[in-house]
């Protein structure tokens, strides 16, 4: 009887060792799965997604820069990577459908351009595969609530990483001032529901009361809204119309010119190149270049680099553009300074276009 019964618990045993085996290796091959995405299934080429909110000039050229440096590094397609890209075209609701497909467990990789596309696909990545993500083209990444330290730039989700790079408005304001010491109502409409567009209305309120400005608001939450807020914004007297990081505008980006310069006043924009549309002045990023940086760490991630060891740190290349041809389209007298055409990297005159080549669209 006692033979039996210790020979029953030896087979218990043995069972539950077998069992707690069984439980360890398909935990190991879940979070193989977890790491390597599709490489799981038997692929040895990677999966990148590539996921964009709008098709607006700044993140198309971020997106070129970011495929430039993919094939630098020799990472081309079919045979040494796979690339599929997607594009919300602006709306939120196909944004959040977007994400839910991408950190499904079949990419390797996700890499977003702007601010909600990191948003929303942060917001469904934490709770799915939290496939490896690394951003770009953010304005504010530690004010998008994706879980980035404002202090501590390494303390951020292990799985994640990027840049940010926030427009240079102050020193845009200064340009404004050089360019007419008079000017003093700036108008500004933009989407208060993107969180990057807020990062720099916020500056643009503090940097008006230091520098005697005055920001004159009006807010829109889709692109069809931007012709009526444009108009109620010139009417109350403004003196140019600031174009900032604001995504939702930036898409009417042509519809704020027309308005603007039947009215007389000028366009300034944080998004190069809007003179090539008929702004007087652009300083911004480089999306080109920021792209590249982009492709640099997504790159760096593909060939077993770690997200959780890059901080996200701030990485903005600028770049100033200018069109004197538009100055006798405007009620007030604006003057391109000798220092502005010093320091330009682009312009357009009545006897030369010269914009940097990555800014020119492709046929």
């Amino acid at each position: 009887m006692l033979t039996s019964i210790l020979e029953g618990l030896k087979q218990l045993r043995l069972g539950l060792g077998l069992l707690v085996a069984a439980g360890a290796i398909l935990l190991m091959l879940d979070l193989q799965s977890r790491n390597l995405g599709s490489k799981s299934k038997g692929s040895s080429v990677p999966k990148v997604a590539i996921v964009q909110h709008a098709s607006i000039k700044a993140i198309d050229d971020g997106r070129i820069g970011l495929l430039e440096e993919f094939k630098k590094r020799g990472f081309v397609e079919p045979d040494k990577v796979s690339v599929k890209v997607f594009n919300a075209e602006g709306d939120i609701g196909t944004a959040n459908a977007i994400a839910k497909d991408v950190v499904s467990g079949t990419y390797d990789l996700i890499v977003t351009i702007s601010t909600p596309s990191l948003q929303t696909v942060a917001s469904a990545n934490k709770s799915a595969a939290q496939i490896p993500h690394v951003f770009g083209l953010v304005t504010d990444p530690y004010a998008a609530g994706v879980g980035i330290d404002p202090l501590d730039h390494s303390k951020h989700p292990e799985y994640m990483t990027g840049f940010g790079s926030m427009q240079p408005v102050e020193s845009l304001f200064k340009l404004i001032k050089e360019m007419r010491s008079e000017a003093k109502r700036i108008g500004l409409v933009w989407n208060p529901a993107e969180s990057n567009s807020f990062a720099q209305t916020k500056l643009a309120r503090e940097l008006c009361k230091q520098m005697d400005f005055e920001l004159i608001e009006g807010s829109v939450e889709n692109s069809a809204a931007v012709q009526e807020a444009v108009n109620s914004v010139i009417s109350r007297g403004v003196d140019l119309i600031w174009i900032s990081g604001d995504i939702t505008v930036s898409s009417a980006t042509t519809v704020v010119i027309r308005a603007a310069t039947n009215a007389g006043v000028p366009v300034f924009s944080s998004l190069p190149s809007t003179v090539m549309q008929g702004g007087l002045l652009d300083l911004g990023a480089d999306y080109v270049t920021i792209g590249r940086t982009l492709g640099q760490m997504a790159c760096d991630v593909l060939e077993g680099k770690s997200p959780a060891s890059v901080p996200v740190e701030n990485q903005t290349a600028e770049i100033l553009l200018y069109n004197e041809t538009v100055l006798s389209k405007f009620k007030d007298r604006w003057t391109v300074t000798p220092s502005i055409r010093q320091r330009a990297d682009g312009w357009i005159s009545s006897s030369e276009n010269k914009i940097p080549p990555q800014l020119i669209p492709s046929k």
